[in-house]
């Protein structure tokens, strides 16, 4: 049975609780528990809400507004949440199976343990989010920002991240497998190629990268590495020192390689020769 904004207000008022110190009506509704199942919600404001583990299964919140509310366990299974303000909510445990949240803004969310599977996320602002151990397989974070987002054991499996933003973001022990991914290789990948580094003193080193050598673009910034290099030029100076150790040279003509080489897409600072594809990224760096 679906709940008109009538009923829900009515809801709303018997549940709500009283906080200001002047004696005036407070806005913040206890909600905890309550069975909202195919409400209509659009553009409701619910901000600081408590809605742990309330049933919006179905429930239309399109345009709402839920900055600071707490939907910690809550039901959200088909919801549509479609330009919802859910700025610094807690939806940790949530269950948001097949919800829409395109455009949603979700900023400083908390979903720890929130089962998003199939969810729509297409164009999402998830910046700075916590998705530890979330549940996003089968998800379209399609142009989504993920800027700064934790998504350490996040499972990822067959999610679309296509033009998807992951800069800052932290992947470690994310599962990607059959992921869509593309437009994140940022070096080829395949073939040898040209490619530039910063080293100690500012001194630029222009590298080739060999057809036999491995490479990887990382997820989430425009930084490169690759199993060994070449030095073709050195913008200054005969030798050039890098930056990361403050040991390991870099000659013209020097093969040069790291300790060890790490494939991983999901993590940017790790074993490897890092570079950028372009002078001027390398420069700015």
């Amino acid at each position: 049975m679906k709940i008109s904004k009538e009923e829900l207000t009515a809801i709303i008022l018997a549940h709500s609780l009283w906080l200001s110190s002047d004696g005036e009506e407070g806005t913040r509704a206890n909600l905890t528990g309550a069975t909202l199942m195919d409400a209509n919600l659009m553009d409701a404001n619910l901000m600081d809400a408590n809605l742990r583990l309330a049933n919006l299964t179905g429930a239309d919140l399109t345009g709402a507004t839920l900055m600071d509310a707490n939907l910690t366990g809550a039901d959200l299974t088909g919801a549509t949440l479609m330009d919802a303000n859910l700025r610094d909510a807690n939806l940790t445990g949530a269950d948001l199976t097949g919800a829409n949240l395109r455009d949603a803004n979700l900023t400083g969310a908390d979903l720890r343990d929130a089962n998003l599977r199939d969810a729509n996320l297409t164009g999402a602002d998830l910046t700075g989010a916590a998705l530890m151990d979330a549940i996003l397989t089968g998800a379209d974070l399609r142009d989504a920002s993920l800027t700064r987002a934790s998504l350490t054991g996040a499972n990822l499996m067959d999610a679309n991240l296509r033009g998807a933003s992951l800069r800052d973001a932290n992947l470690r022990d994310a599962n990607l497998t059959g992921a869509s991914l593309s437009g994140f290789m940022h070096c080829p990948e395949e073939g040898e190629f040209v490619a530039f580094k910063k080293l100690s003193g500012g001194v630029i080193a222009k590298l080739r990268v060999p057809s036999a050598a491995g490479r990887t673009s990382s997820l989430i910034g425009r930084k490169c590495r690759a199993e060994f290099v070449e030095v073709l030029e050195l913008s200054k100076g005969e030798v050039g020192i890098s930056s990361h150790d403050d040991k390991t040279e870099y000659r013209v003509g020097l093969i040069v390689r790291p300790d060890s080489y790490d494939p991983d897409i999901r993590v940017e600072c790790t074993n490897g020769i890092h570079f950028f594809i372009s002078r001027k990224e390398a420069e700015e760096y």
